[in-house]
């Protein structure tokens, strides 16, 4: 199954769901669990047929006589499946008479694969019968379990069903459904990626100290089976997160299940607890943790001795002209201020081993906050770990429009960039997905990743950025031509169609078939060609055509006004006869290019972005090496660092460029717009003049 039909089946599992909701009574936080937990079902089963299948194909042959043993749970469990007792597989479910209970049945099923397996142990939903009111959840939960019966689903393999959960996760917090302030319930696909790409998590100890649904460990399983090749990725990786709200602890043990993931998810509290004891111990550190939380308890003794935080320091009072003591702070690692930003901060840098990394989402205010959160900034540049600061613009959170910053850290810095940062000032560069929400396309994540691969020593990093832009412009654009050499061969087979031409269309079909044909020699081309008049054949052909439909209207009316006016002679019978056969043809044609155009609407928005995203590259790094651009990404010296008050805001330091005609008087056009103004102005009042004497 290929990403289209993925996407295809997705959108098409979540209308139905979704659907069945809107006609009961149901919110989405109180349907979210249920469904996802049937989700899970389904590919539970899935993934028990098809090891069943390879189990079996391996065993020996039976002897004459002699039944064949049934596998066993270890067995399953080493070709990465859980052993479904029969009752809780999702065919007997789907197959039980009207007159069973199908929510106690289903409730029965969670409930006995947790007894199989420990780790799922109170995870499972096991609520089904409270789904609508009396008798509307067995019609509802019936209904649903079809909706995940289809052929389409049960054939599905590999991780098209974590796809599918992923999506339904995103779309349940689109809508709100549990949502959290600072979007911490889901954290957007594209800010999950920015993070992977670019610390690049392939080996050891990962943590998450505020995992939520666990977006971070899912991700970072995609980046090692697609960019390193890792075929376990268990073995690789050992995932530990930590997450206070019970619903998203069951979401995200889920979630490691759906994908096969072994991982330590704790309900804990990490303000004031440590469950994994993991400072000093992680390779990698991922999160996106709630915003400016207030109210944490620093009296705690846990908070005071917390080894998460940095050591004691005496600062100046705030008020020197009336305090010249100096005033002590417990900790420097306890800020003043009533937000937890800064708490965040210090346990991400203190749980790395001495060459892990970090990457994690902030509040925008932290880069500039003043005061002691000030103090704490500095002593963190001063470790020399801060690494990247991305600007990220608004709208990539789906319930909030804020903007926000991507940290990252990292212990292991070369010996060049020890006194150096890689700011990134991203605010311009997103891609829009709908009115409110924005993305980051592929080719852009391409581009950030490759301005941190060149920053941390990496010669051809741009230059295979590129190679990877024109790989995957050739992929897609060699699909559409395939798709429009099917478009030539439709649009040739109703132009061959008899139809002799009428004086009045002015229609040339030698012209019109030359340039439907789509050269051969393109699909050898080189991918920069490919970009160029990959549209081509289609779009001159609309043209052809809205010309062509213009001409024939245009005759069609005059032939109606010459029919009101003259005989209707056999002449006149032959040019209806030419132009009704026209309009056919044209209607014809005019149905292929808009089928193409729908069939292939998503793949030319891809490709276009794509081109755009490779020209950027080309447009910023024309060498094929790395550079400050002005307005986008700069390498900063810590010095300069301190001499702008710490801030790690990326904006102070990568400027911003104006374009400037200066062929324009600027200063005439002000004059102008200031004459119009007082024009205005004096016509109001005029008119105000008016209305106040007319005698009402």
């Amino acid at each position: 199954m290929n990403q289209k039909q993925i996407k295809a089946l997705e959108t098409q599992l979540w209308d139905s769901a979704n659907s069945l909701r809107a006609n009961s009574k149901l919110t989405a936080a109180e349907y979210k669990d249920p469904l996802l937990g049937l989700i899970l079902l389904r590919y539970a089963q899935n993934r028990f047929e098809q090891a069943k299948a390879r189990i079996e194909a391996n065993l020996p042959p039976v002897a004459p006589g002699r039944t064949r043993k049934e596998p066993t749970k270890d067995q399953f469990l080493s070709e990465g499946a859980m052993l479904i007792p029969p009752q809780a597989r999702y065919d007997h479910l789907a197959a039980l008479p009207e007159d069973e209970s199908i929510s106690q049945a289903v409730n029965t099923a969670m409930t006995l694969i947790e007894a199989e397996y420990p780790n799922l142990n109170g995870v499972l939903p096991k609520n089904y019968h409270e789904l609508g009111e009396k008798g509307q959840s067995e019609t509802l939960l019936r209904e649903l379990i079809r909706v995940f019966n289809q052929d389409a689903v049960k054939g599905l393999t590999g991780d098209v069903f974590g796809r599918i959960y992923e999506f339904f996760l995103m779309k349940f917090s689109m809508d709100g459904a549990g949502a959290q302030e600072g979007g911490e319930f889901f954290t957007p696909p594209a800010l999950v990626q920015l993070i992977v790409n670019l610390i690049q998590p392939d080996h050891g100890v990962i943590h998450d100290p505020a995992c939520g649904s666990g977006g971070m460990f899912v991700q970072t399983g995609h980046f090692l089976e697609e960019n390193r090749g890792v075929k376990s990725v268990n073995a690789a990786i050992k995932c530990y997160g930590t997450e206070l709200k019970s619903n998203n602890v069951r979401l995200a043990k889920m979630n490691l299940a759906i994908h096969g993931l072994e991982g330590k998810i704790a309900e804990n509290n990490s303000f004031y607890a440590d469950p994994h004891n993991l400072v000093g111990q992680c390779d990698f550190v991922m999160a996106n943790p709630p915003f400016n939380v207030k109210k944490v308890d620093k009296d705690r003794p846990y908070v005071k001795n917390d080894p998460r935080l940095f050591g004691k320091v005496e600062i100046e009072s705030a008020d020197e002209e009336t305090d010249k003591k100096k005033k002590p702070v417990p900790r420097l690692g306890i800020p003043n201020a009533d937000n937890a930003n800064y708490l965040w901060i210090q346990y991400f840098y203190h749980y790395l081993n001495a060459k892990g990394r970090a990457g994690f989402v902030m509040a925008s205010s932290a880069t500039d906050a003043g005061n002691s959160e000030k103090l704490i900034r500095q002593a963190l540049i001063e470790t020399q770990a801060v690494d990247c600061i991305v600007s990220v613009g608004n709208n990539f959170f789906y319930t909030r429009s804020l903007p926000c910053h991507v940290w990252f850290l990292d212990k292991g810095k070369r010996a060049e960039n020890k006194q150096r940062i890689l700011m990134i000032d991203a605010r311009n560069t997103f891609r829009v997905v709908t009115n409110t929400i924005n993305d980051y396309s592929p080719g852009q994540l391409v581009n950030f990743s490759a301005m941190m691969e060149a920053y941390r020593g990496k010669a051809d990093a741009i230059r295979e950025a590129a190679a990877q832009h024109e790989a995957n412009i050739a992929d897609v654009a060699t699909t559409l031509l395939a798709e429009a050499e099917g478009l030539r061969r439709a649009c040739l087979a109703v132009l061959k169609e008899e139809s002799p031409l009428g004086e009045s269309l002015e229609w040339d079909i030698a012209e019109l078939q030359a340039e439907i044909i789509v050269d051969e020699a393109l699909t050898l081309a080189s991918s920069r060609t490919l970009c160029g008049v990959f549209e081509q054949p289609v779009a001159v052909l609309s043209g052809l055509l809205e010309g062509y439909q213009a001409q024939w209207e245009q005759a069609r009316k005059a032939f109606a006004a010459l029919e009101k006016s003259a005989q209707n002679t056999d002449d006149n019978k032959a040019l209806k006869k030419q132009l009704d056969a026209q309009g056919k043809q044209l209607k014809a044609l005019s149905v292929l290019i808009k089928g193409y155009f729908e069939k292939n609407s998503e793949e030319l928005a891809s490709l276009k972005q794509a081109v755009k995203d490779w020209q950027a590259l080309e447009d910023y790094f024309p060498d094929g090496v790395y550079r400050d651009v002005e307005g986008l990404c700069k390498i900063v010296d810590l010095a300069e660092v301190a001499a702008n008050d710490y801030s790690l805001t990326p904006g102070r330091y990568v400027g911003y460029s104006v374009d400037v005609n200066e062929a324009f008087d600027y200063q005439k056009r002000i004059t102008e717009i200031h004459a119009e103004l007082s024009n205005l102005n004096q016509q109001a009042n005029s008119l105000m003049s008016f209305i106040q004497g007319i005698d009402l």
